[in-house]
């Protein structure tokens, strides 16, 4: 069965945790994608060469989570040349028979805008920002500033910005905990598989 769970969404609305828990419930394989831009943002040295080139254990790296890799991504996520060099290998993972849960920026608009589920993860930048501190410590005033840098150039880049795709739902988690983002999207995915 060929089945894709697209989840789109800004830093730390709990895209991640939602669609690891969406995954684990119907047997779909995960891929986290904000993490092949992590890790070519932290291998440095040509952008494109290091995408063209990423390896599985290049997805294994410990400081893959840190803020810095974070703003890492988001500045190589913006070359046209690193999203093409990435795009197929999302698209090969997307499609592959068994399932897939996907979750990015752009999964429901760019990489598989024929997804059988669209979710679109979001909350307000504070309580992003404090969940990122939580997860990070530091200033959290500062981390509510890179929170918000980081929205501006995800949303205003010329190629594939963040937007929810037109036919996505929307999950608010600003006032909700863990368990109840994660039930409504699975909520989502199984009205969608009983249509199939």
């Amino acid at each position: 069965m060929i089945f894709t769970v697209a989840i789109d969404g800004p830093a730390a609305a709990g895209k991640g945790t939602i669609s690891r828990a969406v995954a684990g419930r119907f047997g779909f394989r995960h891929l986290d994608t904000g993490l092949l831009y992590r890790a070519v943002g932290v291998k440095g040295g040509d952008p494109a060469q290091s995408a063209r080139h990423l390896t599985p254990e290049d997805l294994d790296r410990d400081d893959l989570r840190t803020l810095e890799a974070g703003q890492a991504a988001s500045r190589v996520a913006v070359l046209p040349e690193v999203r093409a060099a990435l795009v197929d290998f999302q698209r090969r993972f997307a499609r592959a028979d068994g399932g897939a849960v996907l979750d990015g920026r752009d999964i429901g608009t760019v990489i598989c805008p024929e997804a059988e589920v669209k979710l679109y993860v979001t909350a307000s930048p504070e309580v992003r920002a404090h969940r990122r501190w939580l997860e990070i410590g530091g200033d959290e005033s500062r981390v509510l500033a890179e929170v918000k840098e980081r929205d501006a150039r995800d949303m205003g880049r010329a190629d594939a910005p963040l937007r929810p795709a037109e036919d996505a739902v929307l999950i608010d988690t600003s006032a909700m905990g863990i368990d109840d983002a994660v039930a409504a999207a699975v909520a989502v995915v199984a009205a969608r598989l009983a249509g199939t």
